[in-house]
């Protein structure tokens, strides 16, 4: 499909309301799933930081009994 001028292309012939909606869309859910994204990262390498500082802190306190 061509369009004779830039507003032609953003009328989509008529549809410009599917079109620009369903576009809008895509770059929302887009733009969300990759903020969900970063924060599940975040709260995963959260998790592992605090499970290596408790294995860390187990270890110590083995090691302080034993010389004890």
């Amino acid at each position: 499909m061509q369009f004779s001028s830039l507003n032609d292309f953003f009328a989509m012939g008529g549809y410009a309301g599917y079109v620009w909606s369903g576009v809008g869309l895509v770059f929302t859910l887009l733009a969300l799933l990759y903020w969900l994204s970063i924060k599940e990262r975040k709260a995963t390498f959260n998790q592992i930081e605090e499970k290596l500082r408790i294995e860390k802190l187990r270890r110590q306190q083995q090691n302080s009994e034993m010389t004890l």
